[in-house]
């Protein structure tokens, strides 16, 4: 029987530290594909990736977004690269953090060398306001990226402003004058800081109308901007997304489910050449 609970406690270690050990493989095989892209490319590989990762023993998937942690990572990564080395930006994000989100913005815009930004999947509100900053933006052309527009906990500011506009005052409570209030100093804010990543890149009268559409409400926040439509909108996009980086995503799983929601046979189909 002692023989049995000594097998027991093995049995039991190894699946503890089966998640730890497979998160650890992940890491490695990551930074030898970052390693690879950067000497294909000549330029430093900076990740800003979140998805919902099994992390802990239990198994709980973590809803991630863009907070102040990312934007000390992202910035020190960038102040360790020489103002001649290029840096290219993978960005997979739901957003975040406005203030975050501009402090890496800010400093993407700083760089002497070139930027480019990468979104494989999608890289909506603050993930945008990283992506305006800027020199070149790679989507892949299913990709997305969306409106900055500030929201006010479960309400868009333009919404709020609009309801000044609408009823009289005396008509309105005083929680919603005073977000009201807040909102108008959001928009303005935005959209003085959405002008500041562009001055440069485009026209100050093309910047101007860029600004007012992504940070004034045009939009709901979820509105998918594709390729086509930033291409339209004047951003610098392109869609030829090298395959490397593809492969880096299929490196940030997601949680391991009992049935997968998506299937497939994981090879090229097509008359290819041997």
């Amino acid at each position: 029987m002692s023989g049995l609970g000594e097998w027991f406690w093995i049995f039991l270690m190894i699946v503890m530290l089966q998640p730890i050990l497979r998160q650890k493989m992940l890491e490695s095989a990551r930074l030898r594909l970052m390693h690879r892209i950067e000497q294909q490319r000549k330029s430093r590989v900076i990740l800003l990736v979140h998805r919902q990762e099994t992390m802990s023993l239990l198994g709980f998937p973590l809803m991630r977004y863009i907070d102040i942690n990312d934007a000390e990572e992202v910035i020190r990564a960038i102040h360790l690269t020489d103002d001649d080395i290029p840096i290219d930006l993978v960005l997979h994000t739901p957003g975040g953090l406005v203030l975050a989100s501009l402090q890496i913005a800010r400093a993407i815009k700083a760089h002497k060398a070139k930027v480019t930004v990468i979104v494989p999947h999608y890289a909506m509100s603050g993930g945008t306001l990283i992506a305006l900053a800027a020199d070149e933006i790679i989507m892949d052309c299913h990709a997305v990226l969306g409106p900055v527009d500030p929201q006010l906990g479960e309400y868009p500011a333009a919404s709020l402003v609009k309801v000044l506009k609408e009823k009289k005052i005396d008509e309105i409570d005083d929680r919603t004058l005073i977000l009201a209030d807040i909102a108008e100093k959001a928009l303005r804010q935005i959209r003085t800081e959405v002008l500041e990543l562009l001055e440069g890149k485009m026209p100050p009268e093309q910047a101007e109308q860029l600004a007012n559409l992504l940070t004034q409400g045009t939009w709901t926040h979820d509105h998918p901007i594709s390729f086509e439509e930033a291409k339209r909108l004047g951003l610098p996009v392109r869609a030829d997304l090298p395959q490397e980086f593809y492969e880096l995503m299929n490196l940030f799983p997601q949680p391991v489910q009992r049935q997968p929601t998506v299937q497939y046979i994981p090879t090229p189909y097509g008359n290819h050449k041997s």
